[in-house]
């Protein structure tokens, strides 16, 4: 009887260690390391499950984002960014590639050629976030100009 007291003294005492404060201010009143843990998983089961919930809902605003036709290259990568590192904190493993193909798929057709041409000079694989943003940068200035031109 001793030994098992002893043993879920030390059980505590490991768990109360690798909490966080604010959780063991919840968990100070449970007797036993069981009680403990059993109430821990009831909490943070819930949180994962609200998580993935999070997560689908954010993926499906990704999937449906497009390029506003009034909108700029920057606020548009803006737009894309918050969602994408959202779905990050949320758990998703999605890499930058992901995000470059649906930043090239959904922009607005006065850029189909330059992504084309993005498409067909570069390989997308190892075409980062920020060389990407700086190509439509560049043509969404000649873009501009030329308008004023005219």
């Amino acid at each position: 009887m001793e030994t098992l007291k002893l043993k879920d003294l030390r059980a505590k005492n490991y768990i109360f260690q690798a909490i966080d404060r604010s959780i063991l201010e919840i968990v100070l009143c449970k007797d036993t390391s069981k009680q403990i843990w059993d109430s821990m998983k009831k909490k943070y089961q819930g949180s994962v499950r609200a998580k993935r919930q999070q997560l689908q809902a954010l993926c499906t605003e990704f999937e449906t984002l497009r390029m506003k036709s009034s909108e700029s290259v920057t606020d548009y990568f803006s737009r894309v960014m918050s969602i994408a590192n959202k779905m990050r904190i949320h758990g998703d493993k999605s890499e930058d590639v992901t995000i470059v193909e649906k930043i090239l798929r959904s922009m607005t057709p006065k850029f189909n050629f330059v992504v084309c041409s993005i498409e067909e000079s570069k390989d997308i694989d190892e075409l980062s976030l920020d060389e990407l943003q700086s190509s439509l940068l560049v043509h969404e200035q000649k873009l501009t100009q030329q308008e004023m031109k005219e």
